[in-house]
């Protein structure tokens, strides 16, 4: 057969015959050589064992063992499908049920709300500045000499007219004396003009002199009296002057400093000692000068010094600057501080508060009860136990007393909630634990009622 009658047959031969016998082999020559274009026919059926003949066991080729694994994965898949959705139908339905419960209501305590209430609300600014006595002077020394004694020490209490130094009086003492001889002798040259006068008066009168003549007499009597009234002037300023030379306290007071030793030279101006008077003090306080419209004699300032707790002083404005402070837009405010007990010094700082003005009763509320929404502001209230939102209109705020006065928005009576509610909007029920708070409206309709 030639070769090619042999492929037109196995080309022609059904594909289910198909196969390859494994153990055909090509005829060799006896030489060794393959037997060119010879080729085993198939056989006409297959083996009993398809798969022992044509895919030997273990081979990857078997069909069983590629629908295992794929089987295996297609039921995993499955199982998977149905656990998903097994779980998925719990955590649904909770949810749904979580979004369908009703919300507890808010529980608030007693400090969380407020009620919109009239109150006097008062205006202060803040204050600070030292505080000095009213009333304190240096003493000097009026004549010159040689101090002989200091008798005071700082912190030394005074009375007024106590003696506080002496100054060596024995140049003073012989001046006074001086003057004193000057007065007897003035005197007796007023004895002698006055009996000229009367004498030349009488021979006047006979005509026994002239009328020039007793003009001169009587010129020299004016002379004798206007010298005794001088020499008596100058005695009575040599006596002031021996008096000076014992210093004397002015006023009651204490020492602030001591400023002169005994054996030192003094002149007339040299200081000796400083005195003060700590009962009135001065506190001087600067004031921005937008607010000096609003301040006015008379008007009370309270504040504290470091050292005495929460001890807090008062006092009254006594004198305001004409003129701003060098290099500032303040102006001083002098404030008087009663010291009866002398408890503060000078030079002590204080800080505090002037109160400025008083307004009449007004709506207001607390500052933390204000919420602000774009710049407007609003309040959470109270009403049948619900919620609710209202805009207001809002006045002077002080904030020292952390009030704020309602032009609008509420009513008398109604509470607000300062407290912050969290998430919670209005509409959502809200109680305040442990306190019996009517609703608001019944509260505004009895005031009215009441009215």
């Amino acid at each position: 057969m030639s070769t090619q009658a042999r492929q037109q047959a196995i080309m022609e031969t059904p594909h289910s015959e198909a196969g390859t016998d494994t153990g055909a082999q090509d005829e060799r020559s006896p030489d060794g050589d393959s037997a060119t274009g010879r080729i085993a026919t198939f056989p006409n059926r297959l083996p009993d064992d398809v798969h022992g003949g044509i895919y030997p066991k273990g081979s990857p080729a078997r069909p069983g063992s590629k629908l295992k694994p794929a089987l295996l994965a297609l039921v995993a898949l499955v199982a998977a499908g149905v656990v998903w959705a097994f779980m998925r139908e719990p955590a649904g339905s909770a949810a749904e049920q979580a979004a369908d419960a009703p919300q507890p209501p808010l529980e608030l305590a007693s400090i969380d709300v407020a009620v919109a209430e009239p109150r006097v609300l008062t205006r202060r600014i803040p204050l600070s500045g030292s505080i000095a006595p009213i009333v304190q002077a240096t003493v000097k020394a009026k004549v010159s000499g040689e101090v002989e004694a200091v008798t005071v020490r700082e912190g030394q209490q005074v009375a007024a007219g106590d003696i506080i130094a002496r100054i060596d009086t024995r140049n003073l003492l012989a001046q006074y004396e001086r003057e004193l001889a000057a007065v007897e002798k003035a005197r007796a040259d007023l004895e002698l003009a006055t009996l000229n006068r009367d004498k030349n008066r009488r021979l006047l009168e006979e005509r026994f002199i002239s009328q020039n003549t007793y003009e001169a007499t009587e010129s020299a009597y004016a002379g004798s009296v206007a010298n005794l009234k001088l020499a008596e002037a100058q005695a009575r300023l040599a006596k002031i002057n021996l008096e000076d030379a014992t210093v004397r306290a002015p006023f009651d007071g204490t020492i602030a400093r001591r400023l002169v030793e005994p054996g030192e030279k003094v002149s007339p101006d040299s200081a000796i000692v400083t005195l003060v008077d700590l009962r009135q003090m001065l506190l001087s306080a600067a004031v921005p000068a937008v607010e000096i419209p609003s301040v006015e004699v008379g008007q009370i300032a309270r504040f504290k010094f470091g050292g005495f707790s929460d001890r807090v002083f008062e006092g009254k404005v006594q004198r305001i600057s004409p003129v701003t402070e060098e290099g500032s837009r303040a102006i001083n405010v002098y404030i008087a501080v009663p010291n009866e007990d002398q408890a503060l010094k000078g030079g002590m700082f204080a800080q505090g508060t002037l109160q400025l003005s008083s307004s009449e009763p007004v709506l207001a509320v607390p500052q933390r009860a204000l919420r602000y929404e774009a710049s407007a502001p609003y309040v959470y209230t109270l009403e049948d136990g619900k919620i609710a939102r209202k805009a207001v209109t809002i006045g002077t705020q002080v904030e020292s007393e952390g009030y704020a006065e309602i032009r609008s928005g509420l009513v008398g009576g109604e509470h607000v909630i300062v407290a912050d509610i969290g998430d919670r909007k209005p509409g959502a029920a809200a109680k305040v634990i442990g306190t019996d708070i009517k609703p608001a409206r019944a509260t505004v309709e009895a005031s009215r009622t009441d009215g």
